[in-house]
């Protein structure tokens, strides 16, 4: 009987976690599953044959403490998933930089490493936008995330000056197409689509997260949707347990907003399906692994 330890935090009452879902279908198969914090102290990682990274969602707050635990866990005797080298390269959001080298379109971005309040005025014309969202390199569930215009600036410059005064960020422009159509996620297990959904925002924000209110609904992406989607999987360094790739509307092709390879929900509760998906591909990946033991 395999153990598997799902990484988990210390605090989950202001989060929505779906990862229960799947302890019923692993253990069906035999499988034990413990959840464990990244927090707790001199833990023995190797009693489990794997740790999954799930519901982490305070990573961002403590970047180099988690890297920190992320390679404890990959040294210990277990199998960390989804694999540290692949977490290290899509901790920070420069790895749009690394997709867009590889031909696949992302939304435009101006990265910076100082904030400047010049540099930021001059992107509403570099950017051709008059709407501008500002957020940090590493970041989560929107946190630090700002929408600015020419109006408001004045109102955001001393905030933003504390937030991005020595922490790399990331200016792109608002894109009209999140209100008014949605961001769509696509969530890929073992390299095959499991499920997609359309996040919008609620009425006058911008942020299409649960937390912040956005609405949810399963959809069926295109198929140019899941050409772009996996063209982004292709472009990966090392093959994913899960993903979530994250499309816009932009001037009417699909661009990809992000490559989640760290992330908290998946949503199993909105296709009953997804749970058996997430197991099989489990399954799938550690008959594979055991083959190459032999």
């Amino acid at each position: 009987m395999c153990h598997v330890a799902f990484l988990s935090t210390d605090n989950l009452e202001a989060f929505f976690v779906y990862d229960e879902l799947l302890i019923p279908f692993f253990n069906a198969k035999g499988w034990r599953v413990t959840t464990v914090s990244w927090h707790v102290k001199n833990h023995d990682w190797s009693q489990y044959d794997y740790v999954v990274v799930r519901s982490t969602w305070d990573y961002q707050q403590f970047p180099s403490a988690f890297l920190t635990v992320l390679a404890q866990i990959d040294a210990a005797s277990t199998t960390l998933l989804n694999p540290l080298s692949l977490m290290q390269w899509n901790i920070e959001k420069f790895y749009l930089q690394d997709l867009a080298e590889k031909g696949c379109l992302t939304v435009p971005t101006c990265w910076q490493s100082v904030f400047n309040e010049d540099a930021l005025s001059e992107q509403f014309d570099l950017l051709k936008s008059d709407k501008l969202i500002v957020k940090p390199v590493l970041s989560a569930n929107a946190d630090d995330t700002f929408k600015v215009t020419p109006a408001n600036i004045d109102t955001h410059i001393k905030v933003l000056s504390q937030t991005f005064n020595s922490r790399p960020f990331m200016i792109q422009p608002f894109l009209p197409s999140v209100v008014e159509e949605g961001e769509y996620s696509l969530f890929y297990f073992g390299g095959v689509l499991s499920h997609a959904i359309l996040k919008t925002p609620a009425e006058g924000d911008f942020r299409v997260q649960e937390e912040h209110g956005g609405r949810l609904k399963l959809v069926t992406p295109t198929a140019e949707q899941c050409k772009v989607a996996e063209m982004a999987l292709a472009s990966m360094p090392a093959p994913a347990l899960y993903a979530r790739v994250d499309l816009i509307d932009l001037s009417g092709s699909w661009a990809i907003m992000e490559l989640e390879l760290i992330e908290p929900s998946l949503y199993f509760n909105l296709d009953e399906a997804s749970c058996q998906r997430f197991v099989s591909a489990m399954l799938r990946y550690h008959s594979s692994l055991q083959a190459t033991k032999q």
